[in-house]
This record gives C-alpha cells, structure tokens and sequence, in this order.
C-alpha cells in the first residue's frame, strides 16, 4: 500500500476512534467503545461509483478522509454524550419521561456526578471572579430575575456551553430541529428557541414590557410638559381634574351643557393640545345662543366644518381659530353672504384667502370690527388691506399682523391713521425701514396700551425716542431682534419717562451680532447693563413678565445691582435670562431671594448654573448640567422647588 493510502486509512480508523455507542448500557461513559464499522450496502456502493464531475477542493478533501456527513455526527454524538453527563442522576420521572432516548438511557457514577459538580463550581467560581460578571450579567436578567450571584455565573456557564451558531439543536419548546445562529433565544426552562417560539415569547413578553415602558416615559413627558408650561408638580385643582376627564372622554360626550365660557375655553385647549379637535368634537363648542368660538387647532377641520360654525351659531361675534388652514375662498363667501356681525376675528394659518376676499371682507363686514388678528397669511394681506383699514374699520381698536410676508414700509403707514387704536403688534418679514414706525408712533402713541415690534432687525434709536416722547400710557413693551438699537438708547428710554411702570417687558436678542468679533461690543450695541438697570428701576415695582433672554452684555455687577439684597420685585412672576453670560449660583439665588412670587426662571445656556437651592413652589428651567431634566429637593432642604 502506497503511503497515501496509509494515510487515508489512518485518517479514517481515527475518526472511528473517537465515535462512542450510546446503545451500548455496559460500557463506561467516560471511555466509549469503539464503533465497528457499518457494512456497506451494495446498491449504495453502486450509486456512489456514479460521480459527475469534481472540484478540486472536493477531491482533495476526499483524498484526506474528510467527510462532512461524518463530522456533523460525530458532534452530534459528543454533544449528546456531553449532556448526558451533566443529567443528575436524581431526575424525576416526569423529567425521565421527557428526555431523549439516547439521554434517559444513560447514567452516571456518583464519582462522575462528583467531578461534574466540582469541575462546574470551579467554571462558576472563576466567571464570578471575572472584571466583566457585573456587566455580562445584565444580559441574563435584571438583580429581580438573578438575585443571586451563584445563579447568575451559572446562567452564564451554561450559556457558553450552548451551541455554536450554524449547529442544528432540538427546540426547547415545540422540539423542532432547527440551525442555531447568534440571534437564537434561551428557553424559559433551558435550550434554546427555534425562530417560531422566538417570535411568540417576543410577543407575550414584548406585550407587558411595552406596556411598562410606555405608561412610564408618558407620565415622565407630561411631567416635564408642565413644567415648561410652568404648572407645578403635584396636587391639581379639582376644575383641572374635571377639565381632564371630559377631555380624555371627549369621544362619548354628546354637549357640555351650561359650562361657563371659560371652563370651555380651557376645555378646547386640552383638547387642542392632544389633536383631539375633529369635525364631531367641534360640535362641543358650537352653542347656539353664544356669541364666542374658539378652536384652538383646526388642522383636522374642513371647509365645511368652518362653514358649520356659522350656520350653528349665527349671533357668533369672537372668532378665534388657529391651524384654519381649510378657512380659504369658499368659508370667507359663505360668511360675506350671512348676516354676523364679527366684532373679534383671529385667523391664523389662513393663508388660502385671497386678496379679493379679503378687500370684500374688509368693505361689507368690517363696520364693527374691533380686533383684527391675521397671523401666518404668507403672501396673502398686504399693503392693499392696511390702506382699506382706516376708512372700512372705524372702531378699530386691537390689530395684529404676524408672520406677514406681503406688507411693506407703504402698508405701514396706513396704520398711523387708525386713530382709536389701543393695541398694535407687528412682525413683518419684509425689510423695513425705521419711518413708518416712528410715523405710527407720533400719530397714535398717546393712546396705545400694547406695543410690540418683533423682528425689526435694522430699526434705529429714533424708535426708542418716539416711544419716550409719545408714549404715556403703555402696559406691555416688545421690541425683539435687533442688532441697531444702543444701551445708551434703552437707558434714555427708562429715565424721566412719564409712562407709567410697565407690566410686560420683551426685549429678548437685542444684541450686537458680528462674527468677526462676537464678544467684543465697543458700540455698546443691544440691551446691556445700564439700559437693564434703568429699566427695573422704572418698572421693577409692577413687572409680572421679563424676557431679555440672549442679551449677553448685561454684566454680572448690573444683575447684582439689580437684585441685590435690598430690592424687592413683588409682583414678577416669569423672569427669562438665558443665554446671559453673567448669570450663575449666586445671581439665581439673588432673584429667588429679591422675587418671592416668581413662578419660572429660565436660565437655557447658562453655564455658570450649577446647583441652585430652588425654593419651594418655584420652577428653574434650563439647568446646563448631566443630572436629567428634574432634580428632586435634597432631605435637608424639604423646601426647595423643582429643577428641570
């Protein structure tokens, strides 16, 4: 015999070597006999000599006795023998009864179940002196699952002891065979999961889990969701509760009843805030008899449904819808040819109407208008309706146009001569100019009561002259983003000025902008310190709202100032100053201390906020720290408020 064939032989006598028989009840488990070789069939023999053509991996493995078939049983062989060596020898007979033939049949030695056991207590004591067992163990259950360290190493032996993926393994449930991959689920009693029982124990347990989760980061969201809106954890009000509950069973109500106007509106805005405004919730606010509608979000609305509102409700007067984006041409001709007198309306989103309905609007159902509110109309209502104004709105004495991309400094003009107009707010997104506001200031400023000018990014001090000199009677004061507008000229504002002491302040991003030099501001550009502390010096005493967020030259000494330990603030109740470098611990703990009614302090980008004592029944939003959105008081302090 060639040396070549001895090889192969000798391959092949070693692979049959190490085959043990498992029917064989005498012989011993640790050492199993040698199989004989099975007798080879002649027809098999016969189809095997008929062979297409080869590769010349497959010769050269056939050459060296290499044979899958032969392979794939003897590892099946060795895993059966394996486990039937771990079987303890006290199984019940129920256990017995469910085992394989091949495992009932074998038994074990007490001094084989001795070796087992130590050789398994030293596999666990060596995993449970491993770096990583605390962090592999979270892949084995939570500390409620596996308590017990001895039970969770053994977890882990045993999962090291599984099947390899690409082995065929028995499912622990159904008993299917099935190929073992890096995804295969452990079994609630042992083995392993073929994809089917996969799934189903995904779902059962997926169902609870799932559940869990969601009722727990709902209750965190609406925890948080309060908190921005500035309501305070814990006990509600008995008229929140009620308000609650009709509008988590909005679905079944068929009326609200004689609910007083304000339980109503409180009513649609919980309801707005979940999408819960539908063509059948509407029906909720259209009472006959009333003369005030509010739908809060009509994005789910149709052109009908606004059209509903007038033929339910026809001695409406306030009209207030947001989102009414389905308001267009065909609702506004339905309303030109009723017989409502609106005394109040408010359209935001409309931006489907055009300006020929608007001007027949303005001409046939104007007369008794009293507040015009247009916000979001985008290339709809421009100069041509603020001309028509003046003539088609006499009583006219509350206007607002925001968002507004059509109206230009001509428009603007046409404002000056709105005579008895108390309050005005403007945004436009078009480049104006600083002469139609100084011209709207002059003519009608005695009498205005609100003033806001949001977006007048290039507006000069002439502003802020006109105000001081024409104004006398102004409660709330907004002049946002501006890059033009000097401290000195704020400052000018607050001193000698006969109005009196404002109760709404906004002066949010009126700050010098350039990118060349960011922190540097020899100009003095925006609200800084002296215009800062002119302004509480003349209106700290009745301010309720303050918002001068992202003003980053007001120094720390002019908060200090301000706030210092003899000044008192009674009546603030919402303070804004984020985004302002001087602010840190200390200037927080001056304002809570200086403002004893105030109810939020937003303090976003300030990073010289750390840990702030927030006393109780306070909300401090915008903490720039990694401890989470809320922070509970400490046990020493039961007093101190909320952090977020």
């Amino acid at each position: 015999m060639s040396s070549r064939g001895r090889g192969r032989g000798r391959g092949r006598n070693r692979t049959q070597a190490n085959v043990p028989v498992l029917n064989n009840n005498n012989a011993n488990p640790a050492n199993p006999p040698v199989a004989a070789a099975a007798p080879v069939n002649a027809a098999v023999a016969r189809a095997a000599a008929i062979r297409g053509p080869q590769s010349a991996l497959t010769s050269y493995l056939a050459s060296a006795g290499i044979n899958a078939n032969q392979i794939r049983q003897d590892a099946e062989t060795r895993r059966a023998a394996a486990l039937a060596s771990q079987q303890p020898a006290d199984t019940p007979d129920d256990d017995d009864e469910a085992a394989p033939e091949p495992l009932r049949k074998r038994k074990e030695t007490k001094a084989q179940e001795a070796k087992r056991k130590k050789e398994e207590e030293k596999a666990i004591a060596k995993i449970k002196a491993s770096k990583k067992f605390q962090s592999r163990r979270r892949k084995f259950g939570s500390e409620d699952e596996l308590s017990d360290e001895d039970e969770a190493a053994r977890a882990m032996w045993k999962s090291d002891k599984a099947p390899l993926p690409g082995q065929m393994e028995n499912c622990a449930v159904c008993e299917k065979r099935f190929s073992v991959t890096g995804y295969s689920k452990p079994g609630p009693d042992g083995g392993l999961l073929c994809p089917k029982c996969t799934r189903d124990l995904n779902k059962e347990e997926g169902a609870a889990r799932k559940k869990r989760k969601t009722a727990v980061g709902q209750a965190r969201r609406q925890i948080q969701s309060n908190l921005l809106d500035g309501i305070y954890p814990g006990a509600k009000k008995l008229m929140t509760l009620c308000i609650e509950t009709v509008a988590k069973h909005v679905e079944d109500a068929s009326s609200l009843g004689d609910l007083p106007a304000p339980m109503v509106d409180k009513v649609a805005a919980s309801l707005a805030k979940k999408w819960l405004i539908t063509p059948a919730t509407l029906n909720l606010f259209l009472r006959p008899g009333y003369d005030t509608v509010t739908v809060y979000d009509g994005s789910k609305l149709s052109s009908d449904d606004y059209i509903r509102i007038f033929q339910i409700v026809p001695t409406i007067k306030y009209l207030r819808l947001r989102n009414a984006v389905q308001f267009k041409n065909k609702v506004m001709d339905h309303l030109l040819g009723t017989t409502v007198e609106l005394e109040s309306l408010s359209l935001h989103g409309a931006n489907l109407i055009d300006d020929e309905r608007w001007n027949r609007f303005m001409n046939e159902k104007s007369q008794h208008l009293k507040a015009l509110k247009v916000y979001h109309t985008d290339g709809h209502f421009g100069d041509e309706q603020l001309e028509l104004l003046p003539n088609a709105c006499p009583q006219l004495e509350c206007l607002k146009v925001v968002h507004n991309q059509k109206v230009s400094d001509e428009g603007l003009f046409h404002i000056a001569e709105l005579s008895n107009l108390k309050k005005l707010t403007l945004e436009i997104y078009n480049t104006t100019s600083t002469a139609p506001y100084v011209e709207i200031i002059n003519n009608i400023g005695p009498g205005l009561e609100t003033l806001a000018l949001a977006a007048v990014h290039y507006v000069d001090n002439s502003v802020l002259h006109a105000i001081h000199e024409n104004c006398q009677n102004l409660f709330k004061l907004r002049i946002t983003d501006n890059e033009v507008l000097t401290d000195a000229s704020f400052a000018a504002l607050f001193t000698d000025w006969l109005n009196p002491p404002l109760t709404y302040i906004d002066f949010h991003k009126c700050r010098h902008i350039d990118a060349a030099e960011p922190r540097e501001n020899p100009s003095m550009i925006g609200l800084a310190s002296a215009g800062f502390e002119a302004m509480m010096a003349h209106s700290g005493s009745t301010l309720r709202y303050l918002d001068v967020h992202s003003c980053r030259h007001i120094s720390r000494e002019a908060f200090e100032n301000v706030f210092a330990e003899n000044k008192v603030y009674p009546e603030l109740r919402e303070l804004n100053i984020s985004f302002c470098q001087g602010v840190n611990d200390f200037i927080c703990g001056l304002i809570f201390r200086t403002c004893p009614n105030l109810k939020t302090l937003k303090v976003f980008g300030n990073f010289g906020v750390k840990d702030v004592r927030v006393p109780k029944g306070k909300i401090l939003i915008g903490v720039p720290n990694a401890l989470g959105m809320q922070i509970e008081g400490t046990e020493l302090a039961e007093d101190e408020g909320r952090v977020i």
